[in-house]
């Protein structure tokens, strides 16, 4: 049975926290109540100093390592990176993952029923910041007992919430991992996001997001916007590698009257219709909307090292070299910021063909200072 690999944390069953306080959101708006579906392994210490917060990219939920169930083929989505013996070793850390708010697997969001209609919230949900997934996290780590994390750890969208925790509440956070993640999204970052938004929004079933209303869903321009997006976490050559021009179908041969169809294009549509099953659309929308107004600097005159002036963890910042979505540039910037801001920051640019996907595949480099970062972050909160 895979749960019973002597590495893994093994089956895991998903909690559920409901939160009867409003939460103030960055937009103006609020929620009166909410819910956060989580997941934890190890065991919190009796301190509650060996806390790590792990925060999820556009499409991640709680399900960050483990299986669900004995018939599990496919374990959380960072199984890789959390369990005995791991660089998140669950032998030391008790390790904390989250849906996010307006999220679509179990966390509060347009799929769930907003209370003063009965109806599904849909295109009417608030309008989400990277500071209100923070603030909620806050929620939870209240209810489980931590006022500070030892480490707040992020790739993509998750680092964007790693910073933003170390700046927005610096007393709760000791360290902080900013994986393959960015200080703001650069203009050709935003187009991308746009054109998914638009491969969604143009839909015939979008019905102006009001889908479920209809009973209908646009699966095809959600399968669409995840094969832009998917794309654009890969790499040229982790591409060309993997199918370079293999042919699924048809033939070249002179005489034959069939359309040819590349490996490449099968993978494309069959990420995009798994995609367009599992994920709801008005969660891709708020969740890529979140990323293009995410600014750490906006606040702070635009001056980055001012934004972490206020911090008092420590930072480990990774990047990875085929990452064009999320490049090296971007991490040396929030490196070099930390360092203006007299921050302790250690950086690792990882030799990698896998693009910005790179951060959630086995790599033995990237492990090492992973591992070896961690074990940093052990031995203090063992004191």
């Amino acid at each position: 049975m895979p749960h019973r690999a002597s590495n893994s944390v093994g089956l895991v069953t998903p909690q559920t926290l409901q939160v009867t306080e409003p939460l103030a959101l960055a937009c103006g708006r609020s929620l009166d109540s909410y819910q956060l579906v989580y997941e934890t392994y190890g065991k919190l210490n009796a301190t509650a100093s060996n806390a790590v917060l792990i925060c999820h990219a556009l499409s991640g939920t709680h399900h960050a390592a483990g299986y669900h169930s004995a018939d599990d083929k496919k374990p959380g989505w960072w199984d890789h990176y959390i369990g005995p013996g791991k660089p998140i070793d669950t032998n030391h850390f008790f390790v904390v993952a989250l849906n996010n708010l307006g999220g679509c697997a179990g966390s509060t969001g347009p799929t769930s029923i907003n209370p003063a209609t009965g109806k599904a919230w849909g295109p009417d949900f608030p309008i989400l910041r990277v500071r209100d997934w923070v603030h909620s996290q806050a929620k939870l780590a209240d209810a489980l007992g931590i006022h500070c994390w030892a480490a707040v750890v992020g790739g993509s969208l998750g680092g964007m919430q790693a910073m933003r925790w170390a700046i927005e509440l610096p007393d709760r956070v000791k360290n902080c991992v900013v994986i393959a993640s960015a200080m703001k999204l650069t203009a050709q970052n935003i187009a991308f996001n746009e054109t998914a938004r638009h491969a969604i929004t143009s839909d015939p079933n979008f019905c102006d997001g009001n889908y479920l209303a209809h009973n209908t869903s646009p699966k095809q321009g959600l399968a669409i916007a995840r094969m832009i997006g998917h794309i654009t976490y890969l790499s040229g050559d982790g591409l060309g590698e993997r199918f370079g021009r293999d042919v699924r179908s048809g033939s070249f041969a002179q005489g034959q009257d069939s359309l040819v169809e590349f490996q490449v294009q099968s993978y494309l549509r069959y990420q995009g219709d798994v995609f367009s099953d599992n994920f709801d659309a008005n969660t891709y929308l708020l969740m890529t909307r979140a990323l293009d107004y995410f600014d750490l600097a906006r606040e702070y005159e635009d001056d980055a090292a001012k934004a972490f002036a206020r911090a008092q963890a420590r930072f480990c910042v990774v990047s990875f070299t085929t990452d064009w979505r999320f490049s090296p540039e971007r991490s040396r910037e929030i490196a070099q910021a930390l360092i203006a801001a007299n921050k302790s920051v250690c950086y690792a640019e990882i030799e990698s063909n896998f693009g910005h996907d790179a951060f959630l595949l086995p790599d033995q480099r990237y492990e090492q200072v992973f591992s070896r970062f961690m074990q940093t972050v052990h031995a203090e909160a063992k004191q």
